[in-house]
């Protein structure tokens, strides 16, 4: 999953301010806070090179998890095209860009973020880009809190941070996002507490008499049992020579882990069901851990006897729906 060449190019020359050897330390010092603080984003930014560094850090990862969460949505809405966007808690602003790559309707589109730093690197970050709802983003500095006053909204995103609010707001905050938007979509990080916000949040969603477009194929129950195992998914991401130095890191690539959700108050059919694992691939057989609509979580094996299936279960990766929509 590829940055936009004008966003890699701008996040490039915002980060070319500091030395590496700045970022990396900055990036070390917020591994540790984040790892031992409280939640909250905003004590943990404390330099203009915390910020820069934090872009490096996490940036690249937030734009591929919601391209690919939004990607799957687009695929299973194809009458819905956004005129209006409100990210709330959208430091940097990658969910714009992820969103501005998938809907090109876009008209509009309001970031809430509560650090004024942020807002100005994701402002200049934003400036660069070919999309005009983009460029002209509307930058909102304040809090999210659920009497907060957004504008209306036909997409309402949050990305990675849900799970930095105090649990008892939560779900007031939720019902927040969801108050007159036609999809919602919210994305944690791949962890068990991560998918705990999500899946409550659905919950709430579901209540609010919305319908689940993804992961999710129906809306009753979830399936996986609390403590024993949690959705989520990954999507690989490359690393520049700069991002490999700021990250310490070796390899050209990452993996990010997420979970999510997609709802709309539209009656979307959704998919049948979802590739939750990865694939097991071997010679002549494909199995496959689906979540399904009628029969919750299931294990199915594809052998090569079966032609056409065995040929798109050898295609299908770890997130994609289940059997393979017809183009």
């Amino acid at each position: 999953m590829l940055l936009p060449d004008e966003l890699r190019t701008a996040l490039d020359a915002a980060l070319a301010r500091f030395s590496p050897h700045e970022l990396s330390q900055s990036a070390g010092a917020l591994t540790g806070r984040y790892r031992t603080g409280a939640p909250g984003e905003g004590p943990f930014l404390r330099t203009r090179a915390d910020i820069a560094a934090y872009a490096a850090y996490r940036m690249p990862a937030t734009f591929a998890a919601a391209a690919t969460a939004m990607r799957q949505a687009a695929a299973l809405t194809p009458g819905f095209a956004p005129l209006t966007q409100v990210d709330v808690g959208g430091g940097t602003g990658a969910a714009i860009w992820a969103a501005g790559e998938t809907w090109p309707s876009l008209e509009r589109i309001t970031v809430i973020e509560h650090d004024a730093n942020i807002i100005d690197l994701g402002r200049r970050l934003a400036g660069t880009s070919r999309s005009a709802a983009v460029r002209g983003t509307s930058w909102q500095h304040a809090k999210i809190k659920a009497d907060l006053r957004r504008p209306a909204a036909d997409l309402v995103t949050m990305s990675y941070a849900l799970n930095e609010l105090p649990e008892g707001e939560r779900a007031q905050v939720v019902r927040w996002l969801a108050a007159d938007a036609a999809m919602v979509i919210i994305i944690e990080p791949g962890t068990p507490a991560g998918y705990a916000s999500v899946s409550a949040a659905r919950e709430v969603l579901v209540g609010q008499g919305m319908t689940l477009v993804a992961p999710c194929p129906h809306g009753g129950p979830c399936p996986i049992v609390p403590g024993q195992d949690w959705c989520h998914f990954s999507v690989r991401l490359p690393r520049s020579s700069l991002h490999r130095r700021v990250k310490s890191g070796t390899l050209s690539f990452e993996d990010e882990k997420f979970s999510y959700l997609v709802a709309t108050s539209h009656a979307w059919p959704g998919s049948e069901g979802r590739v939750v694992r990865h694939p097991g691939k071997r010679k002549g057989l494909v199995s496959l851990r689906l979540c399904t609509r009628e029969e919750g979580l299931r294990d199915v094996i594809v052998s090569k006897r079966q032609g056409p299936v065995y040929q798109a279960a050898r295609d299908v990766e770890w997130g994609d729906p289940w059997p393979v929509p017809e183009s």
